[in-house]
């Protein structure tokens, strides 16, 4: 199965990893007695080597894992349409299958230090009103529920008019723990079943690290108003009640 984006970022320029070619044995008719150790499938430079079975059915077999490991490690770099590689540096993050950026990454870009190459970028705070309204990421734009981020993003698709730039949306929320990364997927989902494979409307995608709760204290001045709420303030809890309720 293909996972929505990848595992956390190798380095840009490791796509395409070398592939030994594989010796056959020379007596076909002989079978191998010592069992010789497979190394981990789409290693770098190691050379796997497959226990043959029968005439030639493991060389066979090992050509297909091959090829799957090559397009496997050609995806890990590749945005969601696969038509070329991730503009921005990605970090580690909690879930393997997003793709994450740091705040230092995310001002970056609200600073247009990348305007020759995006036209577009999206950022999607999912937190609720009340959050949101208390201290939030300069341009941002609240999308707390799913019907929400679908009315905004799906039923109109952003088009970029220079074909050559981007359009990118990056999620957060409080931590960019639970409701960012689950709009995140929902957002590709939703734009996977309205498209033919493997085009996509917004095939780069980006959760911010840490979420509002890392981004404010290092970055004020890209806020407004310059403040945080947390979700479990003590004067909303009612509200908090009520959208809890609403997302279920």
């Amino acid at each position: 199965c293909r996972q929505l984006f990848r595992s956390p970022s190798m380095p840009s320029s490791v796509i395409r990893p070398i592939l030994k070619r594989i010796d056959r044995p020379q007596d076909r008719d002989t079978p191998v007695k010592t069992k010789r150790r497979r190394s981990v499938a789409g290693t770098p430079g190691e050379e796997a080597v497959a226990e043959p079975v029968g005439d030639g059915e493991a060389s066979g077999s090992f050509c297909h894992q091959e090829i799957e490991n090559l397009l496997a490690n050609d995806h890990r770099e590749l945005i969601g349409d696969f038509s070329k590689a991730y503009l921005l540096q990605t970090v580690e993050g909690k879930h393997q299958d997003l793709k994450y950026i740091s705040p230092e990454m995310m001002v970056a870009v609200l600073t247009g230090q990348f305007s020759s190459l995006i036209e577009s970028c999206v950022i999607v705070d999912c937190r609720y009103p009340y959050e949101y309204e208390g201290g939030h990421i300069k341009g941002a734009v609240n999308l707390p529920m799913e019907q929400d981020v679908e009315e905004f993003l799906l039923k109109k698709p952003i088009v970029p008019f220079d074909a050559s730039k981007r359009v990118i949306v990056i999620f957060h929320c409080e931590f960019s723990s639970e409701r960012g990364p689950r709009m995140c997927r929902f957002v590709r989902e939703k734009d996977r079943a309205c498209n033919e494979y493997p085009h996509l409307h917004y095939p780069e995608l980006y959760v911010l690290k840490g979420g509002y709760r890392e981004f404010f204290p290092q970055y004020q001045t890209h806020c407004e108003p310059q403040d945080y709420r947390p979700m479990h303030h003590e004067d909303f809890k009612e509200d908090l009640r009520k959208f809890r309720l609403k997302s279920r």
